[in-house]
């Protein structure tokens, strides 16, 4: 799993690969994480940046006993394409 980053001071998840940015905003509503938000810089885009950094936000919303709901439709299709964390999906 890449490196993720949780900037609590910018409420977002974070990747950095190759010195550019991939990140995921988020709030955390008892117990759901709600991601309006993901972007990846564009030198990364094409490239899977998106899809590890949201692996590694899925994986830590499981290990904290998170459901998860997706608002960017980049995070909606990115579950919809992996069904290992649907049961993530409240």
């Amino acid at each position: 799993m890449s490196r993720i980053t949780d900037n609590t001071s910018r409420s977002r998840f974070e990747l950095i690969e190759e010195g550019k940015l991939a990140f995921a905003d988020y709030r955390l509503d008892d117990g759901v994480l709600i991601l309006p938000h993901v972007e990846a810089d564009p030198a990364l885009r094409g490239r899977g940046a998106a899809g590890r950094l949201m692996d590694g936000v899925l994986t830590l919303a499981r290990e904290r006993g998170w459901k998860v709901r997706p608002i960017c439709g980049y995070a909606v299709a990115y579950i919809t394409r992996h069904p290992e964390f649907a049961e993530l999906q409240e």
